[in-house]
């Protein structure tokens, strides 16, 4: 069929696939390189404490000081975390992704030039502190420019950057110093930096919740594959009256709903009323409702029995527990697969979400930490001599076994499965989401430390046998944990999610045995 050229220009061509995922996935780069820098920098002291612990030479740490250092980002964390959320909704989703960057920028230039101890643990504290900051304006800003047919992949493919930082920073660790590791990684946020100026618009949500609506439509033009206007009216009209929503007064909507049968006048009275009574009116009407508190504390729990299931305690030790355990291969060896099979775990992510969804993904995932921790346990109390301690090398094992690292590689493999943060950026409501997010991020670290710190006192009084028989239960007990309250917001739209936890309090189980007793309980009332 011909048309002329000025028929053609009245035509209103869809935008194909391939080019409407393109502009979502291009948009996403630059906190996929947000999360490239923070994989480096949570996996940066497992690259430098081996070489620091007891060194004959330059900056040396005792054992004592060298379970400070390992733990030290896991402290400062919390405190950006809750900081990432103000600035995320006062700045909007594109400037903090530029500013952000600014703690790492001065921590890899100081880790580098660090000449005692005290300007190390400094560094070591920023790289923290910069990457809690990091975290709401990934989560916020991915979630929102993304179609919910496609918000699950390419969460997914934002969590992959996270493995291909630990990577590199695993590979730099086995290739070069840790100083020049530090100088290398300085390039990253810098980049982001100038994504986030040129390449990166603001979410449309955020847009039009501060009231600018034509940057709002052009924003979501881009992000639907560089579109006409007309092509994004229906979404653009939804995003609008959901924007409605958002911008008026809540606690306005809060009387309202309690007093339907009152009259209700036209004008908010609420502005004129003492600052300090609306901020608190207002946190317990947008962080104290169900729709927030419910999904937060599934978050606080989700993240708990995650990090303690195996991984994570062990990251700033890992190559010595690894000699300790007697594992088959050089521990800068195992310490470059895991960052290897870390990789692969999320490319797995991405192709499973789409057809199995979260919650088949979550839960098996959890439940294969707890074996694998099972099975080193068991090793460790067969294998290993009480005399082993992984802070001292002198009392590794001479045999070596292929058996400690299957396992450890199955957990490594089971532990990237997991899918906590792609559900962070779903499950809350849009006025509470960037602080929930950095509340439940600041939660994730201080789990974090509390492992990585306790990890020398648990091998001290209970051996390594101890130390994965703990982890083990907290696998199991989270596997129980998730099938019961861990939903499936594949597919869905955020306003979908939200209204998950509006009303009577659930259970997400749907299978057989829950089935039945439900039914028993219907059938008693």
């Amino acid at each position: 069929m011909v048309y002329k050229i000025s028929e053609m220009r009245e035509i209103n061509l869809p935008v194909s696939r391939i080019r409407s995922v393109s502009a979502q996935l291009i948009a996403s780069m630059a906190p996929n390189l947000l999360l490239l820098d923070l994989g480096m920098a949570i996996s940066f002291v497992t690259i430098a404490l081996p070489d620091l612990l007891n060194a004959s030479e330059g900056l040396s740490l005792n054992e004592e000081q060298a379970s400070w250092f390992g733990s030290l980002p896991f402290l400062s964390q919390p405190f950006g975390a809750l900081a990432s959320g103000p600035i995320v909704d006062y700045f909007g989703r594109k400037r903090a992704t530029f500013l952000v960057n600014i703690p790492h920028v001065i921590a890899w230039i100081l880790m580098y030039f660090s000449w005692n101890l005290p300007s190390l643990f400094i560094a070591n504290a920023l790289l923290g502190l910069g990457t809690g900051i990091m975290e709401a304006p990934i989560s916020s800003y991915v979630s929102e420019i993304c179609e919910p047919s496609v918000r699950g992949a390419i969460c997914t493919v934002t969590q992959l950057f996270l493995s291909i930082g630990m990577s590199a920073m695993y590979m730099l660790g086995a290739a070069t110093s840790w100083r020049m590791a530090a100088l290398l990684s300085l390039s990253v946020p810098i980049v982001t930096m100038l994504m986030a100026l040129f390449v990166v618009p603001d979410t449309p949500v955020w847009l039009l919740s501060r009231g600018k609506e034509q940057d709002a439509l052009k924003s979501l033009c881009y992000l639907r594959g560089w579109t006409s206007p007309d092509n994004v009216r229906e979404e653009f009209d939804e995003l609008v009256v959901y924007a409605k929503t958002i911008d008026s007064c809540v606690i306005c909507n809060k009387e309202n709903t309690e007093n339907k049968h009152e009259k209700v006048e036209n004008e908010c009275e609420h502005d004129k009323i003492n600052i300090i009574k609306r901020f608190f009116m207002k946190f317990n009407i947008i962080m104290l409702c169900k729709e927030t508190l419910r999904p937060l504390f599934f978050s606080l729990m989700y993240f708990m029995f995650y990090v303690m299931s195996g991984l994570y305690p062990i990251k700033p030790n890992m190559e010595n527990v690894c000699g300790a355990m007697g594992m088959a291969d050089n521990g800068k060896t195992i310490v470059v697969m895991v960052g290897v099979l870390s990789f692969l775990a999320s490319v797995i992510v991405i192709i499973g979400i789409k057809y199995l969804g979260k919650r088949k993904l979550g839960i098996p995932a959890m439940f294969g930490t707890a074996i694998c921790c099972t099975g080193l346990s068991v090793y460790a109390s067969l294998h290993l001599s009480d005399k082993v301690f992984s802070y001292d090398p002198k009392t590794f094992p001479e045999e070596k076994s292929v058996v400690p690292l299957v396992l450890f590689y199955g957990l490594t493999i089971f532990t990237g499965i997991n899918v906590s943060w792609i559900l962070l950026g779903e499950v809350f409501p849009f006025r509470s989401r960037a602080t929930s997010q950095g509340i439940a991020a600041a939660w994730n670290y201080i789990v974090t430390f509390v492992g990585a710190k306790t990890l020398i006192d648990l091998e001290t009084n209970f051996k390594l046998t101890g130390v994965f028989a703990t982890y083990a239960a907290f696998g199991y007990i989270g596997t129980l944990y998730l099938y019961l309250y861990m939903p499936e917001t594949e597919g869905k739209t955020l306003p979908e999610v939200e209204s998950f936890y509006h009303g009577k309090h659930r259970i997400f189980a749907d299978d057989w045995f829950v089935n039945m007793f439900r039914k028993s309980k219907r059938e008693k009332n």
